[in-house]
């Protein structure tokens, strides 16, 4: 019994009911909204389940969903797990917090909000205190689904022992109680309908593990336990592989963009190298052209003629022409200033 205790409490209750009332409300999946675990503030207060529908006047098809508003909270116990007064009060508490936390004054109208109870076991000692101590009544809806009459806000108690199997298979069926082989026989069937689908696979897997003694002897369990079990494995794999991607991809990128860092640092020098060397023939073609000017202009400032000036720098008249031609119309000129006048003249 022990032992039993001890697997169960590792049994992840809430998000298979999450699963599961999708699947019992899936005729009406377009028009609802399921938020798992709504976060009431920054604090740690959380409501179980939040259906909002997107359509407020359109009814939901689904036995435990005809009763819902346009903001319905739903409280889930666990099947090892009881409906307490105090359990009540929380809900109902987080309601009317849920109701004060809209951006502005009424934002969430009173009129928009349901509260769904839901327990395993009926939860006699809390129906007791709604009747007797708050004046509520207590109407059967139909097989595991309650009424309970007198507050403001519309409640709803769903007895999931007690729902109908044939409406409601899937929330009837969460527990770790079942009790005959043909349940088990009925979920495998319907199951095997919806293999693709994950909402249904969350349930059955749960459901499984919490009765496993009673599916080892349904046949063709094993295969679905095989088929959820390589699912995780292949659902792991590419988890792995997709993290294995992304590293190798972070280090191409890093490598290729180190590849492209040395290009262009060589493309830089490459260009630094060219312009540099660019400017030392340009350097010294001016201090070429510097040194035949001050020569001319030295020989210029002695009277000497052109051809005599040309044999001496042992070149041709023409070679010499445009440099003497500055000196001699510009007599008194330095030879930087001759230097300007030339490069201008180019």
């Amino acid at each position: 019994m022990e032992q039993t205790n001890k697997e169960n409490s590792t049994i992840y209750w809430h998000p298979a009911f999450y699963a599961g009332i999708q699947i019992e409300l899936l005729d009406d999946a377009d028009n609802l909204e399921f938020e798992s675990e709504h976060l009431l503030s920054k604090k740690p207060m959380q409501i179980d389940v939040m259906i909002i529908k997107k359509e407020a006047d359109r009814p939901v098809k689904k036995n435990i969903g005809r009763f819902f508003r346009k903001r319905n909270i739903v409280e889930y116990k666990s099947p090892d797990d009881s409906l307490s007064v105090d359990d009540y009060y929380k809900v109902y508490g987080y309601t009317c917090f849920y109701k004060s936390d809209g951006a502005v004054v009424n934002e969430i109208p009173l009129e928009d909000l349901t509260i769904t109870l839901v327990s395993e076991s009926y939860p006699r000692e809390l129906i007791r205190h709604l009747q007797d101590s708050r004046g509520f009544k207590v109407e059967k809806v139909e097989d595991g689904i309650y009424s309970i009459v007198g507050d403001t806000i519309p409640i709803q108690l769903l007895v999931t022992r007690q729902l109908s199997q044939k409406e409601n298979l899937w929330l009837r069926s969460l527990t770790n109680k079942l009790d005959t082989r043909e349940n088990a026989e009925l979920l495998i069937e319907d199951y095997i309908g919806h293999q693709k689908n994950n909402l249904h696979k969350a349930v059955i897997e749960t459901i499984m593990r919490a009765n496993q003694k009673l599916f080892e002897e349904v046949n063709g369990v094993s295969d679905i336990i095989m088929e959820i079990v390589q699912e995780k494995f292949d659902r792991k794999l590419k988890e792995e592989l997709d993290k294995e991607t992304k590293i190798i991809k972070k280090k191409m990128e890093i490598e290729v963009k180190k590849q492209m860092e040395i290009e262009v640092k060589k493309q830089i020098e490459l260009e630094v190298k060219k312009q540099m060397e660019i400017e030392v023939k340009k350097e010294a073609e001016n201090i070429k052209l510097t040194e035949r000017i001050t020569m001319v202009w030295k020989k210029c400032a002695k009277n000497k003629p052109l051809p005599v000036i040309a044999d001496e720098m042992e070149t041709e008249p023409a070679e010499v022409l445009p440099i003497y031609s500055l000196i001699t119309e510009n007599p008194g000129k330095t030879v930087d200033e001759i230097y300007t006048l030339f490069v201008k003249s180019l």
